[in-house]
């Protein structure tokens, strides 16, 4: 047993502290992105924001709605084959820059995979996602999919320091998730007591994977346009969100009304809800690490995105950052203190 006393920083503990700007207006800022990978020869080109592998978020509707405006979708590994052929055989090229395909690391996981690659070769981007990122298994899966797919651009995870962050670039992912309990469907902390505050993992993966030449996506905790600022004013090359995506109407989950108001729902992909509608319930050797919530309905997810993207030109107008790479070079957090803390949250 050891204990690390290094102070570690969650998004609420910290603000942006602002700067002298030479932009006169949001509209000059440009949140575009171009990205080369560390073993993929695809280039990429968008804003770096994901809607996460959900089924309550990375839908086909979804990334319909997304790929308009440039941000990408993980779709959520639920469907089947046929149900991907159908989506895209009406979908243009264009979407396949901003979609990924969903996969867990089990023989029929990896099966699965393959027929949709076989069907559909165009596809670029493949989501390798497990809750634990640390086995010695999800490596080798990763290096078993790069020779598979040594052209494809490969996102893994979910991690929280910097020596498994290069751990699974050198085995050959691309991008790398970061983030373990951060979510606010996720009770892996509650459950499991393990976790990492997600400013200081951001942080400290993000160094690991830019000095391997790698990327990460900030997977969970934003609950604003400020957290997603701040996740990528601490790094991240891409954020991911769940709960800020789900609610509407190209969001999945179950509508419910209460009082003449409708809801949807959204629960955490190792929820008793999700267990129990994709794999019969929760195994007796397991416990739930998800919760189910209902959350109001919101209308289309433009409104949301069109506030997100606003949000975060505004933070960059804030310090002088004329394009989103510059932000974290323009970026110095400030600790908030505990009543400030408080206040701010409320």
């Amino acid at each position: 047993m050891r204990i690390e006393y290094d102070i570690k920083l969650g998004f609420k503990d910290v603000m942006i502290r602002p700067k002298r700007s030479t932009l006169k207006s949001r509209s000059q800022v440009n949140l575009v992105r171009e990205f080369k990978f560390l073993h993929s020869p695809i280039t990429w080109k968008g804003i770096p924001i994901m809607a996460a592998n959900m089924d309550t978020v990375g839908t086909f509707e979804m990334a319909k709605a997304l790929s308009k405006n440039g941000l990408f979708t993980a779709i959520h590994k639920h469907y089947s084959i046929e149900e991907w052929n159908l989506f895209l055989a009406s979908q243009s090229d264009d979407i396949l820059d901003y979609i990924a395909v969903s996969t867990g690391i089990g023989k029929e996981d990896s099966k699965k995979l393959g027929i949709i690659f076989e069907s559909n070769p165009a596809l670029k981007f493949i989501c390798i996602d497990v809750a634990n990122g640390y086995s010695e298994y999800f490596a080798e899966f990763v290096k078993r999919t790069r020779d598979q797919y040594p052209n494809k651009v490969i996102i893994a995870g979910n991690v929280v320091t910097g020596e498994m962050v290069e751990e699974l670039l050198l085995s050959g992912a691309d991008i790398v998730k970061v983030g373990i309990g951060p979510g606010s469907v996720c009770t892996t902390r509650v459950k499991t007591g393990v976790g990492y505050p997600q400013l200081s993992a951001i942080i400290e993966c993000s160094d690991a994977a830019h000095g391997l030449g790698g990327q990460i996506v900030s997977d969970g905790g934003c609950s604003s346009p400020g957290d997603i600022a701040k996740a990528f004013g601490a790094g991240a090359d891409f954020v991911m969100l769940g709960g800020m995506l789900s609610g509407h109407d190209e969001s999945g989950g179950e509508i419910i009304e209460h009082n003449g108001l409708p809801y949807r729902k959204f629960y955490g992909m190792s929820s008793a809800t999700a267990m129990e509608k994709h794999v019969g319930g929760v195994a007796d050797y397991r416990a739930s690490e998800g919760k189910t919530v209902e959350v109001p309905y919101k209308g289309e997810v433009e409104s949301t995105i069109q506030d997100i993207l606003g949000g975060l030109r505004s933070t960059c107008t804030y310090v002088g950052a004329a394009r989103l790479k510059e932000l974290t070079k323009r970026t110095t957090f400030i600790r908030v203190a505990e009543q400030e803390n408080k206040i701010y949250s409320e």
